[in-house]
């Protein structure tokens, strides 16, 4: 409904052209590998290093979140609700006015 809902400016999105993503998973990989073996202290722990991963962990959050769509918003809510109420006095009394 283009009542209830303000559209958004598109978001910026930079496409890095210097960054090696494989490459940075690798040396992730190579410095959990030893840390585990006990060749590097361990990691201090961090809260930003958690963040995202109970997403990334569900398929239907990691959907949500790529494809952008948010559930329902209040006003389209309010606009059913309004309706079903209508629909239910119709029934009780087959009257179409309120």
């Amino acid at each position: 409904m283009g009542m209830f809902t303000m559209r958004k400016p598109r978001g910026f999105r930079h496409e890095y052209i210097y960054v090696d993503e494989r490459k940075e998973k690798l040396q992730k990989i190579e410095e959990t590998a030893k840390r585990e073996l006990g060749m590097l202290p361990p990691k201090e722990f961090n809260p930003e290093d958690i963040r995202g991963k109970f997403v990334e962990g569900t398929t239907y959050l990691k959907r949500r979140k790529e494809s952008g769509r948010k559930p329902l918003s209040y006003g389209a809510m309010f606009v059913a609700i309004v309706v079903l109420l209508y629909i239910l006095h119709y029934l009780i009394t087959g009257e179409f006015t309120l």
